[in-house]
């Protein structure tokens, strides 16, 4: 408990930090939040014109990338030295972490928060949901609300998960920016759209092996209950929330094991 409120207070001092210069602090957020708005604006302006992709209306596209955004915001508080954890490695900066009395993966939590792209993301993701929310034909009770919050702590621990594993891979390979760029952040631009849009490969990587389905298509697929479903097993709707704890168990184990494995770069 000891350990858990020192890195609390570590994080709260992070965050703190990024605010500390307000006018940079406001015109960075809002530079985060249209940079991201962008892509919403060109979808929603070709759904207008295509009234819907594969079946999905435009309120239920927006309700789809609401998801992705609003966990985003959560996992850079969380995992942002994770997101940049090569560079640490490359540095040097990571001997700093072996030699103090605390968790490795517990001070990485802790040492820092990109609070701006937080709310740039968060802003973006709660405007989304409460735009098509109450327009995709949800029925908003105790259930689908729980499901709901389930859902978003689903898909955080999810790609926390994979931040984790792919800091890892920083202990056999140093650097891993083009694994992450390929399998992260690609993957996420897909998982903006239904999955079943995309080929049989491409929908086997997004369940499978970079489970970002189950951010966000699956759990809105429970809610919503489109059509295209029918091709997947019903239960991956009603795992998805569960499946961040087991993806985030194997990423710890994994860790666990790498770590062992890390030479410092001497820098």
């Amino acid at each position: 408990m000891g350990e858990i409120r020192i890195a609390l207070q570590s994080l709260r001092m992070s965050m703190l930090s990024n605010l500390q210069y307000r006018a940079d602090s406001i015109v960075a957020t809002i530079a985060v939040f249209l940079r991201e708005a962008t892509s919403i604006i060109v979808i929603y302006l070709t759904l207008m014109k295509f009234d819907h992709i594969n079946g999905w209306n435009v309120n239920e596209m927006l309700f789809l990338f609401s998801l992705l955004f609003i966990t985003y915001s959560i996992i850079v508080i969380l995992f942002a030295d994770l997101r940049d954890f090569s560079s640490m490695v490359r540095e040097g900066r990571f001997d700093r972490l072996l030699v103090r009395p605390r968790g490795i993966l517990c001070q990485l939590i802790a040492n820092h928060s990109d609070v701006i792209a937080a709310i740039g993301h968060g802003m973006l993701g709660i405007i989304l949901f409460l735009v098509s929310a109450g327009r995709v034909g949800v029925v908003w009770n105790v259930s689908t609300i729980v499901y709901y919050i389930s859902t978003i702590i689903g898909g955080v621990l999810i790609q926390g998960g994979m931040f984790i594993i792919f800091s890892a891979l920083s202990f056999y390979f140093v650097e891993t920016n083009s694994i992450r760029e390929v399998f992260y952040w690609n993957m996420r631009k897909f998982a903006g759209y239904p999955i079943s849009i995309y080929n049989k490969l491409i929908q086997g990587i997004m369940i499978y092996v970079i489970p970002f389905a189950f951010v966000n298509y699956f759990p809105a697929q429970y809610l919503l209950r489109k059509p295209d479903m029918e091709q997947y097993p019903a239960i991956y709707m009603y795992i998805a929330p569960l499946l961040g704890v087991v993806v985030y168990l194997i990423a710890y184990i994994f860790w666990r094991i790498s770590i062992r494995f890390y030479k410092s770069t001497g820098n």
